[in-house]
């Protein structure tokens, strides 16, 4: 399959030498030219844009950094969208809020693009050793579509639901990491105090 792929960043790139592991053809493009440069010598094609990396996709894959990124890298002048054919599906991997998932999917829906957001968790090494889950959103005939892709990049692929609820689930995964965190670090202070109090209890006996 002809993939276009934009940001080559921690997470696309492995994502994206995962795809041409498999067979794929990729045309990739990110701002940094390095990024590019390191996947073309991987067998990659190298675009000067998202509209040129997308304007012969057969599919479109993002991972950017944040919503305004996503939003410029669509709608831009210079964007998918600028470039990219009707039909063709567009995955965006990025994780941003629900709401711009939508509106972008929305827009890509009025060029006559299916759209689904598909952020991932599994982190670095997840992305390296294609084990990622991806939690998408969109229509259940495009998950069905997209699926075996995502599955060359991943281990556990859950379809969320419409538009936008890859993100939600992608949020609800975050908050519960963070309160994991949050707890973790507590015990940890807790345990060491009580370790401490101990040393210097017995520190005081011995001196006294």
């Amino acid at each position: 399959m002809k993939i276009g792929f934009v940001g080559l960043g921690h997470m696309g790139a492995p994502m994206a030498r995962n795809l041409l592991k498999a067979g794929h053809s990729l045309v990739v493009y990110d701002v940094v030219q390095r990024n590019v440069d390191a996947l073309k010598a991987a067998g990659a094609g190298a675009a000067n844009s998202a509209a040129r990396a997308a304007d012969d996709a057969e599919l479109v894959i993002t991972m950017l950094p944040s919503s305004p990124h996503v939003k410029t890298v669509y709608l831009g002048n210079d964007g998918v969208l600028a470039g990219v054919a009707p039909d063709v599906t567009l995955i965006d991997s990025s994780t941003i809020d629900p709401h711009t998932a939508r509106e972008v999917a929305v827009l890509a829906a009025q060029h006559g693009n299916p759209m689904a957001d598909a952020p991932v968790s599994g982190g670095t090494g997840g992305a390296e050793a294609g084990t990622l889950t991806f939690m998408v959103g969109g229509d259940a005939g495009v998950f069905e579509k997209i699926a075996p892709v995502l599955r060359q990049m991943g281990k556990n692929i859950v379809h969320c639901g419409e538009s936008g609820t890859g993100q939600v689930a992608k949020i609800c995964n975050n908050l519960l990491l963070g309160i994991t965190m949050i707890g973790v670090s507590e015990a940890t202070i807790l345990r060491d105090w009580r370790a401490a109090k101990a040393w210097l209890g017995q520190s005081l006996r011995r001196a006294g």
